[in-house]
């Protein structure tokens, strides 16, 4: 790769995980000789912050305003978790996939129980509708609930109940040591409730100060492991042939204007075998339409001469499900893809998908009208 004087511009969001995912993609080019700057951009979806992906209007509310400063030519690329990416016609290309993460999803609890191991009725987070769906497919007793924020947010919601149970614990514990008037009376606790409190970490007490009440939230693997977070809390791999992740889950796309230098990151940092494998997820998912509104799960492992390929199509409350297991040919992988994505729509996965866009039309009438009726952002006009 070619020395260049000036540095490549890369814009990201400015979260935790996707500072962590844009140092990786620094790393690599640096270590091609390439010096990089990383420029942080606030994305409509770091601004509404209160709703649900599904509900921001369509796939790519982390996106579009990172690819703008590279039209704009402010910047020469952006930096991208893949699963967020529209699959419509893009005006940048995806220069460069490094090598993918680990692309399955994890059970997140404060004592690393399992899935079967949840209590009947058990709370569990998440912001995914694919999730969701997945979760009430294999265990419909549990309450399966919204859950918003960065990855760091939503781990210091699931230990929020926890540690409150804990301090309430020992604060009866605390009176029951006052009211007691036996000298031998020996406490359950050595310390004061207030002195445990001043011993928590920060993410502990900031967990503390808030008042959720999950049992158990659902996180993408790789979105752990890059933030760090999977060695703070316990976590459980689900099977990906239950829970099928979203395209492109656990991959990095740097998108940029077609052209020299375009060619030149995707010589140095591009990871053809998750290029292959991203490229079968997002073709079957452009295919059968849907984006962040119905519940899709697709997985591609490249196996040999052969793409393995796990799709699921779910109903929002996760029933029915239509899924099928194919070996797709690599050399004609994208066109397989595709065949694929077709075949599933004639099996029924297009009705589940429309139903699923009618239900979220409807959701969305209801959001305006509920906003109408309070006031909303114009005050009720």
């Amino acid at each position: 790769m070619t020395t260049r004087s000036n540095p490549i511009r890369l814009a990201t969001r400015g979260s935790d995980l996707a500072l962590a995912q844009a140092e990786s993609v620094k790393r690599a080019l640096s270590g091609r000789r390439r010096e990089v700057e990383l420029v942080e951009v606030e994305t409509t979806g770091d601004r509404i912050r209160d709703e649900l992906i599904h509900r921001l209007g369509k796939t790519g509310a982390f996106v579009r305003s990172l690819d703008e400063k590279v039209l704009e030519g402010e910047v020469d690329g952006a930096i991208h978790s893949m699963k967020d990416m529209p699959t419509e016609d893009a005006e940048l290309v995806v220069a460069a996939i490094p090598q993918r993460g680990p692309p399955g999803d994890r059970l997140v609890t404060p004592d690393g129980a399992t899935l079967e191991g949840l209590p009947e009725g058990a709370v569990v987070g998440t912001g995914s509708l694919r999730r969701k769906a997945q979760l009430l497919a294999e265990r419909p007793d549990l309450t399966v609930e919204p859950l918003r924020g960065n990855v760091d947010t939503r781990v210091e919601k699931l230990l929020s109940k926890p540690l409150n149970e804990e301090y309430d614990r020992r604060v009866a514990a605390d009176e029951e040591r006052k009211a007691s008037t036996d000298d031998e009376f020996e406490p359950e606790f050595d310390q004061r409730p207030e002195e445990w409190v001043e011993e928590l970490s920060e993410r502990e007490r900031a967990a503390f100060e808030r008042s959720e009440s999950f049992d158990a939230i659902v996180l993408a693997g790789a979105g752990l492991e890059r933030s760090g977070l999977d060695r703070e809390v316990p976590t459980r791999e689900l099977p990906t042939e239950s829970f099928v992740p979203a395209a492109g889950q656990g991959a990095i796309a740097v998108a940029m204007a077609d052209g020299e230098l375009a060619r030149e990151v995707n010589d140095a940092i591009d990871h053809p075998r998750s290029r292959v494998e991203t490229t079968v997820e997002r073709s079957i998912l452009a295919a059968l339409g849907g984006g962040c509104v119905a519940p899709i799960g697709i997985h591609a492992v490249i196996q040999g001469e052969y793409v393995r390929t796990r799709v699921q199509v779910l109903a929002r409350e996760g029933d029915p499900t239509i899924s099928v297991t194919r070996d797709l040919p690599v050399e004609r992988h994208a066109e397989a893809a595709r065949e694929l994505a077709e075949e599933l729509a004639d099996r029924g996965a297009r009705e589940l998908i429309d139903e699923a866009k009618r239900e979220a039309s409807e959701e969305e009438v209801d959001t305006e009208r509920t906003d109408e009726e309070e006031g909303g952002d114009e005050g009720g006009k």
